[in-house]
């Protein structure tokens, strides 16, 4: 097994000149060297054969002892050195200061078939960003990254990849729930790929220290490696640079949208310079369709990052983005515009979005309320997000409104509720829809293909990682490939696996892991 190195990060920006791996503030220096953890007795679960094959990897090759310990830390990949990128960022609104990497370490940079990997483990243990934790991660976090990168990049979805999932044969002290209760768990280390891990934060962390020579150093590397088509840079360079930024991290909350995705922990740190989903921690699904629902413990009482203030919280987030440019910009004027431009985009690309869920091809002046009238009737009971769209599409425009009531009447939790104001509601909105439908020169079944193609039959529900959680942590990983291989073609009908085209069950509702989810890995 031979990697194309291009170890580009560590070789062109500035290195922590302190090699201990103690807990301390890292100044001018955009990373730490640092050596993963040897884990007691590693055991490879599942590996992405698909996206090794992106490495130049063959099956043999992933399934080797070879990949196991490099993926697992308990080998270094030849003439690499492994590192831990530092950065800070706002926390649930607040400035935290410096965080950096404090489970997560960079293995090294890959190319092939020109295309840029970097190799990074999480929980391969402590480094000087791990402040008080250990740096490990545990089983029941890891699954879920693991699926979730994956589930998130067949939905179509800008996210960071996860290559392969590994036990450490080590015992993690985890506090789940936060509530004085800690009890061992089994270890487990997720080897994840992306073309880079810099997060807003990476820029945020210079910046406060009015740090400008590395803050410029980063920037002027970020543009060269990952956004080199827009030239050389330059003040006009740095603003064209925010606009980009911008642009791919609308576009990506808008795919969460789409689908139902909740993040759950929309930090700075956790914010992907290159609109990347990343960092998969206390996420989520909507199942009943709820503007207010967060899937984040910590989060309970504020909601700041509840499904329908995750566009807003995006712009938030660029506005520390545009803060720590600022001084290679020396403007404020050129930056506001891209942040107010930001609002107008999202109105445009939400009402884009929400045609495509319904099937409609025309645009016609009375949509936006179409859409409004939608969100209101589906609050109005609980309502399943990815039953509904994907039954919708079943409509027939010569469907009367009580036929089309009934073509989505599996979507509903208590189906008994749909009665009197209530149906009545439902019934007024099927009349506005199935009216508009008659506006659509489309036919019936390419009308289902299209909605078929952006309304996912098959997501991750929570309830659905838990139960490979728990068959896992009784030494049972089948049903973590089942659910890989589910979600690799959400959107086909995929007969065999109907039983996971269902709501939440009521087991569910309130039960640890399915319905509220904490930080804790």
């Amino acid at each position: 097994m031979k990697f194309n190195l291009d170890n580009r990060f560590t070789n062109e920006l500035p290195a922590d000149p302190i090699l201990e791996n103690t807990r301390r503030q890292v100044t001018n220096s955009c990373f730490s060297f640092v050596s993963p953890k040897q884990t007691k007795a590693p055991k490879l679960l599942h590996c992405a054969l698909e996206l090794g094959k992106e490495l130049g990897l063959s099956e043999k090759d992933m399934k080797s002892d070879t990949f196991l310990n490099y993926s697992t830390g308990n080998e270094i990949i030849p003439n690499t050195k492994p590192y831990a990128m530092c950065y800070g960022g706002h926390q649930f609104g607040n400035w935290a200061g410096q965080l950096g990497d404090g489970r997560a370490i960079n293995l090294a940079e890959i190319e092939h078939d020109n295309l840029h990997w970097t190799l990074q483990l999480k929980g391969a243990g402590e480094t000087p960003y791990s402040r008080t934790a250990d740096g490990l991660a545990v089983l029941r976090s890891s699954i879920r990254e693991y699926l979730c990168s994956e589930a998130m990049h067949y939905l179509g979805i800008p996210t960071t990849r996860a290559l392969s999932l590994s036990l450490t044969g080590d015992q993690v002290l985890r506090d789940m729930l936060y509530d004085g209760n800690a009890a061992h768990e089994p270890g487990a280390i997720v080897c994840r790929l992306a073309p880079s891990f810099l997060r807003f934060g990476s820029f945020e962390l210079p910046a406060s220290r009015e740090d400008i020579t590395t803050l410029k150093q980063l920037v002027n590397y970020t543009i060269k490696h990952h956004y080199q088509h827009l030239g050389k840079p330059s003040k006009q360079i740095y603003l064209q640079f925010f606009q980009e930024v911008a642009d791919k991290t609308l576009d990506m909350i808008i795919h969460w949208q789409r689908v139902g995705f909740v993040h759950g922990v929309m930090n700075t740190d956790n914010l992907s310079i290159l609109g990347l989903t990343i960092d998969y921690g206390p996420y989520g699904w909507l199942e009943g369709y709820d503007y207010d629902w967060t899937p984040n413990t910590t989060d309970r009482q504020q909601k700041r990052y509840r499904y329908s203030n995750q566009p807003n919280i995006g712009l938030w987030n660029l506005l520390k983005l545009a803060n720590a440019l600022y001084p290679l910009i020396n403007e404020t004027a050129p930056l506001e515009k891209i942040l107010e431009n930001y609002k107008h985009q999202f109105e445009s690309k939400h009402q884009e979005m929400f045609a495509q869920k319904l099937g409609l091809e025309s645009h016609q002046k009375n949509d936006k309320e179409l859409y409004d009238q939608l969100e209101s009737v589906l609050h109005l009971t609980e309502t399943d997000m990815t039953l509904f769209f994907r039954q919708l599409a079943n409509t027939s425009k010569n469907d009367s409104p009580s036929m089309a009531l009934d073509r989505i009447r599996h979507s509903f939790y208590v189906p008994d509720a749909i009665k009197d104001a209530i149906k009545l509601k439902w019934l007024e909105w099927m009349t506005s829809y199935l009216k508009r439908l008659q506006l659509e020169s489309i036919s019936d079944s390419d009308r289902k293909a299209n909605m078929d193609k952006v309304n996912p039959k098959y997501v991750l529900r929570n309830y659905m990682s838990q139960l490979a959680i728990d068959a896992a942590e009784k030494g049972d990983y089948t049903l973590i490939d089942e659910l890989y291989t589910v979600l690799k073609k959400p959107y086909d009908e995929q007969p065999a696996f109907e039983k996971w085209f269902q709501k939440r069950p009521e087991w569910a509702r309130h039960k640890v892991g399915c319905s509220m989810l904490s930080c804790s890995s």
